[in-house]
């Protein structure tokens, strides 16, 4: 089981999470039942983490939503993670105990890119803290959001999601033409997708991009100006 890698509230690391998803729960029928079978997998590898689901945050001039979808405290670090589960319609059986799921095709595939651009904007917020960082967790079998797109025109081209691509720190929807939708990341994310599970049929392979912020350095009082 993978050991290396971004450690989830400074004590288990999430490749060896992901390996035990996986292996427990190939497929979720919804992102809430994702965000339970995470959680239960990190409290059977590390049960002396806490987690704790849709915790309200407060940060000064935050609009939108501020609640976290899962805040995971360790003994000496934290975990703020924002989690999206995108499906293309699927129908069979998978798991250990092959259970029956019948997944519905989401449409509007740009308003999921930027949905997962906006969990790393609000993560990167909500990370006011020196000993917290932050994950913004996408799994889907919709392979639009893994491959490029041979389309330029699109208003959403600024917050593509394809395998290899560095987000811009600044994301502009259309153009720039709705600036409601404009995203300022303070961080470089280079997006690397992984294998996440195989089904039959069409629509049966499954991945995931992981995306981990960086903890609010902390201050060096000793400099001075």
């Amino acid at each position: 089981m993978p050991t290396s890698g971004p450690l989830i509230a400074g004590e288990v690391s999430l490749p060896e999470v992901m390996a035990r998803l996986r292996h427990d729960r190939p497929v979720f029928h919804s992102e809430a039942d994702l965000q339970h079978s995470f959680a239960r997998v990190l409290w059977e590898l590390a049960p002396e983490v806490s987690s704790r689901l849709e915790v309200r945050q407060d940060v000064p001039d935050t609009t939108g939503r501020r609640y976290l979808d899962l805040l995971c405290i360790g003994p000496s670090a934290r975990t703020a993670i924002e989690f999206k589960y995108r499906t293309a319609k699927w129908t069979g059986t998978a798991g250990p105990d092959q259970e029956q799921y019948a997944l519905r095709s989401h449409s509007a595939a740009d308003l999921a890119r930027l949905g997962f651009v906006s969990d790393i904007a609000r993560l990167e917020r909500f990370g006011n803290r020196p000993d917290q960082n932050g994950l913004a967790l996408l799994i889907t079998n919709e392979a639009g959001l893994w491959l490029p797109s041979k389309q330029n025109d699109t208003r959403d081209r600024e917050f593509r999601l394809h395998e290899g691509r560095t987000l811009p720190n600044r994301l502009l929807w259309g153009g720039g033409d709705y600036p409601r939708n404009t995203r300022t990341l303070h961080g470089a994310y280079t997006l690397n997708w992984q294998p996440y599970s195989l089904q039959d049929g069409p629509g049966g392979e499954f991945r995931y991009l992981a995306v981990v912020t960086d903890p609010v350095p902390v201050p060096d009082l000793t400099t001075r100006p």
